[in-house]
Protein backbone atom coordinates (compact mmCIF):
# COMPACT_ATOMS: atom_id res chain seq x y z
CA UNK A 1 0.00 0.00 0.00
CA UNK A 2 2.08 2.19 0.82
CA UNK A 3 4.04 2.46 -2.74
CA UNK A 4 1.49 2.34 -3.93
CA UNK A 5 0.00 5.66 -2.95
CA UNK A 6 3.74 7.15 -3.67
CA UNK A 7 3.21 5.87 -7.18
CA UNK A 8 -0.24 7.43 -7.55
CA UNK A 9 0.51 10.86 -6.33
CA UNK A 10 3.59 10.59 -8.63
CA UNK A 11 1.69 9.95 -11.54
CA UNK A 12 -1.19 12.17 -10.54
CA UNK A 13 1.37 15.25 -9.67
CA UNK A 14 3.32 14.54 -12.98
CA UNK A 15 0.46 14.31 -15.70
CA UNK A 16 -0.51 17.47 -13.69
CA UNK A 17 2.97 18.90 -14.86
CA UNK A 18 2.37 17.89 -17.53
CA UNK A 19 -1.16 19.45 -18.41
CA UNK A 20 -0.77 22.62 -16.51
CA UNK A 21 2.65 23.61 -18.65
CA UNK A 22 0.81 22.54 -21.36
CA UNK A 23 -1.98 24.40 -20.75
CA UNK A 24 0.43 27.33 -19.54
CA UNK A 25 1.83 26.65 -23.30
CA UNK A 26 -1.83 27.14 -25.35
CA UNK A 27 -2.53 29.90 -23.15
CA UNK A 28 0.17 31.91 -23.52
CA UNK A 29 -0.08 31.81 -27.03
CA UNK A 30 -3.65 32.31 -27.57
CA UNK A 31 -3.68 35.12 -24.95
CA UNK A 32 -0.79 36.94 -27.27
CA UNK A 33 -1.13 35.56 -30.63
CA UNK A 34 -4.93 36.91 -31.04
CA UNK A 35 -7.05 40.25 -29.96
CA UNK A 36 -8.48 40.31 -26.44
CA UNK A 37 -11.67 40.29 -28.50
CA UNK A 38 -11.25 36.81 -29.99
CA UNK A 39 -9.42 35.68 -27.11
CA UNK A 40 -12.42 36.34 -24.89
CA UNK A 41 -14.82 34.86 -26.95
CA UNK A 42 -12.82 31.66 -27.17
CA UNK A 43 -12.96 31.51 -23.45
CA UNK A 44 -16.76 32.36 -23.30
CA UNK A 45 -17.39 29.15 -25.83
CA UNK A 46 -15.50 27.16 -23.69
CA UNK A 47 -16.87 28.41 -20.18
CA UNK A 48 -20.57 27.52 -21.41
CA UNK A 49 -19.54 24.07 -23.27
CA UNK A 50 -17.54 23.22 -19.78
CA UNK A 51 -20.45 23.94 -17.77
CA UNK A 52 -23.13 21.94 -20.26
CA UNK A 53 -21.04 19.34 -20.00
CA UNK A 54 -20.11 19.10 -16.10
CA UNK A 55 -23.75 19.14 -15.60
CA UNK A 56 -24.70 16.32 -18.36
CA UNK A 57 -22.10 14.01 -16.14
CA UNK A 58 -25.22 14.40 -13.54
CA UNK A 59 -22.89 13.37 -10.71
CA UNK A 60 -21.92 9.85 -12.35
CA UNK A 61 -18.31 10.34 -12.71
CA UNK A 62 -17.90 10.80 -9.00
CA UNK A 63 -19.88 7.92 -8.26
CA UNK A 64 -18.32 6.01 -9.99
CA UNK A 65 -14.75 6.49 -8.45
CA UNK A 66 -16.88 5.63 -5.36
CA UNK A 67 -18.17 2.59 -6.41
CA UNK A 68 -15.23 1.17 -8.05
CA UNK A 69 -13.24 2.19 -5.31
CA UNK A 70 -15.92 -0.22 -2.98
CA UNK A 71 -15.04 -2.87 -4.75
CA UNK A 72 -18.61 -2.65 -7.31
CA UNK A 73 -17.63 -4.36 -10.64
CA UNK A 74 -15.51 -2.10 -13.10
CA UNK A 75 -17.29 -3.41 -15.95
CA UNK A 76 -21.11 -3.23 -15.33
CA UNK A 77 -20.29 0.68 -13.59
CA UNK A 78 -18.42 1.52 -16.99
CA UNK A 79 -21.00 0.28 -19.46
CA UNK A 80 -23.68 2.32 -17.68
CA UNK A 81 -21.74 5.33 -17.54
CA UNK A 82 -20.78 5.05 -21.41
CA UNK A 83 -24.03 4.93 -22.18
CA UNK A 84 -24.95 8.20 -20.38
CA UNK A 85 -22.59 9.96 -22.01
CA UNK A 86 -23.28 8.31 -25.30
CA UNK A 87 -27.34 9.61 -24.72
CA UNK A 88 -26.53 12.79 -23.28
CA UNK A 89 -23.47 13.82 -25.22
CA UNK A 90 -25.50 13.42 -28.34
CA UNK A 91 -28.35 15.01 -27.16
CA UNK A 92 -26.62 17.95 -26.54
CA UNK A 93 -24.68 18.43 -29.83
CA UNK A 94 -28.08 17.05 -31.79
CA UNK A 95 -29.71 20.43 -30.01
CA UNK A 96 -26.92 22.44 -31.00
CA UNK A 97 -27.11 21.52 -34.34
CA UNK A 98 -30.84 22.33 -34.61
CA UNK A 99 -30.23 25.56 -32.86
CA UNK A 100 -27.55 26.20 -35.95
CA UNK A 101 -29.76 25.39 -38.54
CA UNK A 102 -32.98 27.52 -37.71
CA UNK A 103 -30.67 30.52 -36.84
CA UNK A 104 -27.82 30.48 -39.65
CA UNK A 105 -27.00 34.34 -38.24
CA UNK A 106 -26.94 33.66 -35.04
CA UNK A 107 -23.02 35.30 -34.76
CA UNK A 108 -19.61 33.97 -34.32
CA UNK A 109 -20.21 32.60 -30.54
CA UNK A 110 -22.77 29.88 -31.98
CA UNK A 111 -20.22 29.03 -34.83
CA UNK A 112 -17.70 28.43 -32.01
CA UNK A 113 -19.76 26.37 -29.59
CA UNK A 114 -20.57 24.00 -32.24
CA UNK A 115 -16.84 23.61 -33.80
CA UNK A 116 -15.34 23.71 -30.05
CA UNK A 117 -18.36 21.79 -29.13
CA UNK A 118 -17.63 18.70 -31.24
CA UNK A 119 -13.88 18.55 -29.53
CA UNK A 120 -15.37 18.90 -26.09
CA UNK A 121 -17.99 16.17 -27.27
CA UNK A 122 -15.18 14.01 -27.53
CA UNK A 123 -13.32 14.67 -23.76
CA UNK A 124 -17.00 14.00 -22.40
CA UNK A 125 -16.92 10.51 -24.53
CA UNK A 126 -13.79 9.36 -22.78
CA UNK A 127 -14.22 10.49 -19.04
CA UNK A 128 -16.30 6.92 -18.14
CA UNK A 129 -12.54 5.48 -18.57
CA UNK A 130 -10.66 8.03 -17.08
CA UNK A 131 -13.24 7.86 -13.52
CA UNK A 132 -12.95 4.50 -14.03
CA UNK A 133 -8.82 4.51 -13.72
CA UNK A 134 -9.10 7.11 -10.30
CA UNK A 135 -11.78 4.47 -8.92
CA UNK A 136 -8.79 1.44 -9.66
CA UNK A 137 -6.26 3.88 -8.65
CA UNK A 138 -4.53 3.65 -11.71
CA UNK A 139 -2.55 6.73 -12.02
CA UNK A 140 -0.05 5.77 -14.29
CA UNK A 141 -2.92 5.02 -16.86
CA UNK A 142 -4.82 8.31 -16.03
CA UNK A 143 -1.55 10.24 -16.22
CA UNK A 144 -0.85 8.88 -20.00
CA UNK A 145 -5.03 9.68 -21.16
CA UNK A 146 -4.79 13.29 -19.32
CA UNK A 147 -1.69 14.37 -21.48
CA UNK A 148 -2.57 13.85 -24.59
CA UNK A 149 -4.86 16.41 -25.78
CA UNK A 150 -2.81 19.30 -24.19
CA UNK A 151 0.27 17.91 -25.69
CA UNK A 152 -0.98 18.35 -29.26
CA UNK A 153 -2.62 21.30 -28.71
CA UNK A 154 0.60 23.26 -27.27
CA UNK A 155 2.65 21.98 -30.16
CA UNK A 156 0.71 22.33 -32.31
CA UNK A 157 -0.66 26.19 -31.58
CA UNK A 158 3.27 26.88 -30.87
CA UNK A 159 3.96 25.81 -34.57
CA UNK A 160 1.20 28.10 -36.33
CA UNK A 161 2.46 31.17 -34.24
CA UNK A 162 6.05 30.65 -35.50
CA UNK A 163 5.34 29.95 -38.78
CA UNK A 164 2.38 33.16 -38.43
CA UNK A 165 -0.54 31.30 -39.41
CA UNK A 166 -1.94 31.17 -35.79
CA UNK A 167 -5.88 32.43 -37.12
CA UNK A 168 -9.43 31.48 -35.36
CA UNK A 169 -10.02 28.70 -38.00
CA UNK A 170 -6.90 27.18 -37.17
CA UNK A 171 -7.16 27.44 -33.63
CA UNK A 172 -10.22 25.52 -33.74
CA UNK A 173 -8.77 22.71 -36.02
CA UNK A 174 -6.35 22.14 -33.41
CA UNK A 175 -8.71 21.90 -30.54
CA UNK A 176 -10.96 19.82 -32.29
CA UNK A 177 -7.87 17.13 -33.44
CA UNK A 178 -6.66 17.51 -30.19
CA UNK A 179 -9.53 15.80 -28.47
CA UNK A 180 -10.25 13.16 -30.95
CA UNK A 181 -6.74 12.45 -30.21
CA UNK A 182 -7.25 12.10 -26.66
CA UNK A 183 -11.08 10.18 -27.42
CA UNK A 184 -8.86 6.60 -29.26
CA UNK A 185 -6.13 7.04 -27.44
CA UNK A 186 -7.92 7.04 -24.00
CA UNK A 187 -9.79 3.84 -25.60
CA UNK A 188 -6.91 2.22 -26.37
CA UNK A 189 -4.86 2.77 -23.57
CA UNK A 190 -7.30 1.45 -21.15
CA UNK A 191 -7.73 -1.73 -23.01
CA UNK A 192 -4.56 -2.46 -22.48
CA UNK A 193 -3.93 -1.35 -19.09
CA UNK A 194 -6.92 -2.83 -17.59
CA UNK A 195 -7.39 -5.75 -20.20
CA UNK A 196 -11.19 -5.43 -19.49
CA UNK A 197 -13.70 -5.99 -21.72
CA UNK A 198 -15.92 -3.10 -22.67
CA UNK A 199 -19.18 -4.65 -22.60
CA UNK A 200 -21.34 -2.06 -23.34
CA UNK A 201 -24.88 -2.83 -22.65
CA UNK A 202 -28.40 -1.14 -21.85
CA UNK A 203 -29.66 -2.01 -18.38
CA UNK A 204 -32.37 -0.29 -17.56
CA UNK A 205 -33.06 -1.09 -14.08
CA UNK A 206 -29.17 -0.35 -13.51
CA UNK A 207 -29.18 2.39 -15.04
CA UNK A 208 -32.16 3.55 -12.92
CA UNK A 209 -30.75 3.05 -9.93
CA UNK A 210 -27.93 4.32 -10.65
CA UNK A 211 -29.54 7.81 -11.67
CA UNK A 212 -31.88 7.87 -8.39
CA UNK A 213 -28.71 7.51 -6.21
CA UNK A 214 -26.83 10.13 -7.76
CA UNK A 215 -29.62 12.46 -8.06
CA UNK A 216 -28.34 14.38 -4.59
CA UNK A 217 -24.95 14.51 -6.32
CA UNK A 218 -26.69 15.35 -9.68
CA UNK A 219 -27.69 18.95 -7.94
CA UNK A 220 -24.17 19.70 -6.23
CA UNK A 221 -23.01 19.16 -10.14
CA UNK A 222 -25.87 21.38 -11.46
CA UNK A 223 -24.93 24.19 -8.96
CA UNK A 224 -20.94 23.71 -9.09
CA UNK A 225 -21.00 23.85 -12.94
CA UNK A 226 -22.73 26.97 -13.17
CA UNK A 227 -21.05 28.05 -10.16
CA UNK A 228 -17.65 27.39 -11.69
CA UNK A 229 -17.64 29.52 -14.58
CA UNK A 230 -20.96 31.68 -14.17
CA UNK A 231 -18.81 34.86 -13.59
CA UNK A 232 -17.07 34.23 -17.11
CA UNK A 233 -20.44 33.73 -18.90
CA UNK A 234 -21.79 37.34 -17.07
CA UNK A 235 -18.93 38.91 -17.98
CA UNK A 236 -19.04 37.90 -21.63
CA UNK A 237 -22.77 38.14 -22.33
CA UNK A 238 -23.06 41.53 -19.47
CA UNK A 239 -19.79 43.31 -19.96
CA UNK A 240 -16.97 42.58 -23.04
CA UNK A 241 -15.31 39.71 -24.71
CA UNK A 242 -12.63 42.06 -23.90
CA UNK A 243 -12.88 42.47 -19.92
CA UNK A 244 -13.70 38.37 -20.25
CA UNK A 245 -10.28 37.86 -21.77
CA UNK A 246 -8.80 39.62 -18.60
CA UNK A 247 -10.33 38.08 -16.38
CA UNK A 248 -10.07 34.81 -17.44
CA UNK A 249 -6.14 35.21 -17.93
CA UNK A 250 -5.70 36.14 -14.33
CA UNK A 251 -8.74 33.55 -13.15
CA UNK A 252 -6.43 30.94 -15.37
CA UNK A 253 -3.40 31.63 -13.53
CA UNK A 254 -4.85 31.51 -10.12
CA UNK A 255 -6.71 28.23 -11.32
CA UNK A 256 -3.20 26.46 -12.02
CA UNK A 257 -1.35 28.15 -9.22
CA UNK A 258 -3.62 25.63 -7.22
CA UNK A 259 -1.72 22.53 -8.49
CA UNK A 260 -1.06 20.88 -5.42
CA UNK A 261 -4.67 20.26 -4.78
CA UNK A 262 -5.07 19.22 -7.88
CA UNK A 263 -2.35 16.78 -7.27
CA UNK A 264 -4.02 15.71 -4.14
CA UNK A 265 -7.39 15.71 -4.58
CA UNK A 266 -7.90 12.30 -6.27
CA UNK A 267 -5.93 10.37 -4.48
CA UNK A 268 -8.14 11.57 -1.40
CA UNK A 269 -11.41 10.63 -2.61
CA UNK A 270 -10.56 6.39 -2.20
CA UNK A 271 -8.06 6.99 0.62
CA UNK A 272 -10.97 8.59 2.82
CA UNK A 273 -13.78 6.22 1.00
CA UNK A 274 -11.29 3.45 3.01
CA UNK A 275 -10.26 5.51 6.01
CA UNK A 276 -14.06 6.35 6.72
CA UNK A 277 -15.44 2.60 6.66
CA UNK A 278 -12.93 1.98 9.57
CA UNK A 279 -14.12 2.13 13.44
CA UNK A 280 -11.52 4.79 14.02
CA UNK A 281 -10.18 7.56 11.83
CA UNK A 282 -6.75 8.81 12.03
CA UNK A 283 -7.77 12.33 13.35
CA UNK A 284 -4.16 12.98 13.74
CA UNK A 285 -3.13 12.63 10.19
CA UNK A 286 -5.84 14.98 9.23
CA UNK A 287 -5.10 17.98 11.26
CA UNK A 288 -1.61 17.64 9.63
CA UNK A 289 -3.20 17.12 6.03
CA UNK A 290 -5.15 20.37 6.53
CA UNK A 291 -2.90 22.30 8.14
CA UNK A 292 0.13 21.47 5.73
CA UNK A 293 -2.71 22.23 2.78
CA UNK A 294 -3.30 26.26 3.94
CA UNK A 295 0.43 26.31 3.97
CA UNK A 296 0.82 26.04 0.84
CA UNK A 297 -2.42 27.33 -0.16
CA UNK A 298 -0.88 31.07 1.61
CA UNK A 299 2.56 30.65 0.39
CA UNK A 300 1.43 30.18 -3.72
CA UNK A 301 -0.75 33.74 -3.44
CA UNK A 302 2.45 35.33 -1.69
CA UNK A 303 4.40 34.62 -4.49
CA UNK A 304 2.11 34.98 -7.31
CA UNK A 305 1.07 38.67 -5.57
CA UNK A 306 4.72 39.41 -5.38
CA UNK A 307 5.63 39.03 -8.99
CA UNK A 308 2.20 39.17 -10.87
CA UNK A 309 2.78 42.71 -12.17
CA UNK A 310 6.36 42.47 -13.50
CA UNK A 311 6.52 39.11 -14.76
CA UNK A 312 2.97 39.10 -16.50
CA UNK A 313 3.53 42.68 -18.14
CA UNK A 314 6.78 41.22 -19.31
CA UNK A 315 5.21 38.19 -20.72
CA UNK A 316 2.14 39.65 -22.81
CA UNK A 317 3.39 43.42 -23.55
CA UNK A 318 1.80 44.50 -20.84
CA UNK A 319 -1.93 43.49 -22.02
CA UNK A 320 -2.55 41.19 -19.02
CA UNK A 321 -0.63 42.29 -16.08
CA UNK A 322 -0.93 45.93 -14.63
CA UNK A 323 -4.93 45.28 -15.08
CA UNK A 324 -4.88 42.54 -13.30
CA UNK A 325 -3.53 42.85 -10.27
CA UNK A 326 -6.43 43.39 -7.92
CA UNK A 327 -8.43 40.67 -9.39
CA UNK A 328 -5.54 38.06 -9.01
CA UNK A 329 -5.05 39.73 -5.32
CA UNK A 330 -8.82 38.97 -4.24
CA UNK A 331 -8.59 35.20 -6.09
CA UNK A 332 -5.80 34.39 -3.79
CA UNK A 333 -7.40 35.16 -1.29
CA UNK A 334 -10.31 32.38 -2.27
CA UNK A 335 -6.79 29.57 -2.56
CA UNK A 336 -6.62 28.62 0.84
CA UNK A 337 -10.89 28.31 1.35
CA UNK A 338 -11.04 26.32 -1.73
CA UNK A 339 -8.23 23.94 -0.12
CA UNK A 340 -9.97 23.57 3.02
CA UNK A 341 -13.70 23.34 1.24
CA UNK A 342 -12.15 20.36 -0.69
CA UNK A 343 -10.75 18.65 2.31
CA UNK A 344 -14.51 19.07 4.23
CA UNK A 345 -16.05 17.72 0.91
CA UNK A 346 -14.07 15.06 0.53
CA UNK A 347 -14.78 13.74 4.10
CA UNK A 348 -18.38 14.30 3.73
CA UNK A 349 -18.51 12.58 0.43
CA UNK A 350 -16.76 9.06 1.73
CA UNK A 351 -19.33 9.48 4.47
CA UNK A 352 -22.25 9.47 2.28
CA UNK A 353 -23.68 13.08 3.23
CA UNK A 354 -24.90 13.83 -0.21
CA UNK A 355 -27.99 15.52 0.57
CA UNK A 356 -26.05 18.15 2.76
CA UNK A 357 -23.43 18.46 0.48
CA UNK A 358 -25.97 19.58 -2.23
CA UNK A 359 -27.98 21.98 0.71
CA UNK A 360 -23.88 23.40 0.25
CA UNK A 361 -23.74 23.96 -2.81
CA UNK A 362 -26.82 25.72 -3.25
CA UNK A 363 -26.23 28.23 -0.94
CA UNK A 364 -22.64 29.03 -2.29
CA UNK A 365 -24.48 29.21 -5.71
CA UNK A 366 -26.97 31.75 -4.70
CA UNK A 367 -24.49 34.26 -2.79
CA UNK A 368 -21.94 33.81 -5.62
CA UNK A 369 -24.78 34.41 -8.51
CA UNK A 370 -26.23 37.37 -6.22
CA UNK A 371 -22.41 38.80 -5.94
CA UNK A 372 -21.58 38.69 -9.47
CA UNK A 373 -25.25 40.36 -10.59
CA UNK A 374 -24.51 42.72 -7.92
CA UNK A 375 -20.56 43.53 -8.30
CA UNK A 376 -19.86 42.92 -11.87
CA UNK A 377 -21.86 45.59 -13.35
CA UNK A 378 -20.24 48.33 -10.80
CA UNK A 379 -16.55 46.74 -10.79
CA UNK A 380 -16.71 44.79 -13.34
CA UNK A 381 -13.58 41.99 -13.03
CA UNK A 382 -12.47 43.07 -9.03
CA UNK A 383 -16.48 42.31 -8.52
CA UNK A 384 -16.90 38.77 -10.19
CA UNK A 385 -13.09 38.35 -7.75
CA UNK A 386 -14.97 39.61 -5.03
CA UNK A 387 -18.13 37.37 -5.36
CA UNK A 388 -16.24 34.11 -5.69
CA UNK A 389 -14.33 34.96 -2.43
CA UNK A 390 -17.73 35.48 -0.79
CA UNK A 391 -19.12 32.59 -1.74
CA UNK A 392 -16.18 30.40 -0.93
CA UNK A 393 -16.28 31.76 2.60
CA UNK A 394 -19.71 31.02 3.14
CA UNK A 395 -19.13 27.83 1.67
CA UNK A 396 -16.47 26.98 4.25
CA UNK A 397 -18.20 28.24 7.02
CA UNK A 398 -21.24 26.18 6.30
CA UNK A 399 -19.00 23.13 6.20
CA UNK A 400 -17.35 23.55 9.44
CA UNK A 401 -21.17 24.10 11.13
CA UNK A 402 -22.47 20.51 9.58
CA UNK A 403 -19.19 18.69 10.34
CA UNK A 404 -19.85 15.81 13.02
CA UNK A 405 -15.86 15.37 14.32
CA UNK A 406 -16.03 17.73 16.93
CA UNK A 407 -11.66 17.48 16.83
CA UNK A 408 -11.92 18.68 13.59
CA UNK A 409 -14.05 21.80 14.46
CA UNK A 410 -10.50 23.67 14.88
CA UNK A 411 -9.18 23.44 11.36
CA UNK A 412 -10.28 26.96 10.31
CA UNK A 413 -7.46 27.89 12.85
CA UNK A 414 -4.49 26.96 10.11
CA UNK A 415 -6.39 29.13 7.39
CA UNK A 416 -6.63 32.28 9.61
CA UNK A 417 -3.18 32.06 10.82
CA UNK A 418 -1.33 31.00 6.97
CA UNK A 419 -3.17 33.46 5.53
CA UNK A 420 -2.57 36.35 7.68
CA UNK A 421 0.89 35.72 7.89
CA UNK A 422 1.35 35.63 3.75
CA UNK A 423 -0.20 38.91 3.83
CA UNK A 424 2.23 40.03 6.59
CA UNK A 425 5.06 39.07 4.54
CA UNK A 426 3.99 40.19 1.56
CA UNK A 427 3.66 43.86 2.85
CA UNK A 428 6.59 44.28 4.57
CA UNK A 429 8.98 42.26 1.70
CA UNK A 430 7.32 45.33 -0.51
CA UNK A 431 7.84 48.16 1.99
CA UNK A 432 11.62 47.20 3.16
CA UNK A 433 13.26 45.48 -0.14
CA UNK A 434 13.54 47.85 -2.92
CA UNK A 435 15.56 44.75 -5.06
CA UNK A 436 12.60 43.25 -7.06
CA UNK A 437 14.96 39.83 -7.31
CA UNK A 438 14.82 39.98 -3.33
CA UNK A 439 11.30 40.07 -2.42
CA UNK A 440 10.80 36.37 -2.57
CA UNK A 441 13.80 34.93 -0.74
CA UNK A 442 12.75 37.52 1.99
CA UNK A 443 9.35 36.98 1.86
CA UNK A 444 9.41 33.47 1.89
CA UNK A 445 12.07 33.08 5.02
CA UNK A 446 9.71 35.83 6.83
CA UNK A 447 6.78 33.43 6.08
CA UNK A 448 8.62 30.28 7.36
CA UNK A 449 10.04 31.76 10.37
CA UNK A 450 6.60 33.24 11.18
CA UNK A 451 4.81 29.87 10.57
CA UNK A 452 7.45 28.13 13.13
CA UNK A 453 6.76 29.98 15.92
CA UNK A 454 3.13 30.45 15.49
CA UNK A 455 3.65 26.52 15.40
CA UNK A 456 1.97 26.05 11.76
CA UNK A 457 4.97 23.98 11.03
CA UNK A 458 6.19 21.38 13.27
CA UNK A 459 8.91 19.01 13.00
CA UNK A 460 6.55 15.79 13.66
CA UNK A 461 4.57 17.09 10.76
CA UNK A 462 6.39 15.09 8.24
CA UNK A 463 6.65 11.97 9.64
CA UNK A 464 2.99 11.78 10.62
CA UNK A 465 1.31 13.29 7.34
CA UNK A 466 3.43 10.26 5.61
CA UNK A 467 1.84 7.86 7.67
CA UNK A 468 -1.56 8.64 7.28
CA UNK A 469 -0.98 8.82 3.39
CA UNK A 470 0.36 5.65 3.00
CA UNK A 471 -2.60 3.81 4.82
Amino acid sequence: MNAKIVRNLSFNTLQLIVNQAAGLGIFYVLSTGINKNSFGLINLALAVLMAVFNILSMGIDQLAIKKIASGVNVTSVLSIYIWHVLVSGLGFYGLLLTGYYLLPHAGILFGLLLLIGAGKLMIFFSSPFKQAATGLEQFRLLAYMSVISNIIRCAALIVLMLTRDLNLQNIIIVFVSGDVAELLLTIWLFRRFTNLPLNIKWNSANYKALLFESLPQTGVVLITSALARFDWIFIGFMVSAIKLAEYSFAYKIFEMSTLPLLAIAPVLIPLFTRLFKQTEVPLAGLKSLVRFEMIIAAFTGLVLNIYWAPVIDGVTSGKYGAVNVKTIFILTLCAPFIYLNNFLWTIFFAQGRLKMILSSFVLTFTVNVAGDVLLIPIFKNEGAAFAFLAACMVQSIFYLKKNTISQLSPVWQPLLVCTLSALLCGMAAKTLIPQTWLLLPFALLSYLLLLLALKQIKISDGALLKKFLMR
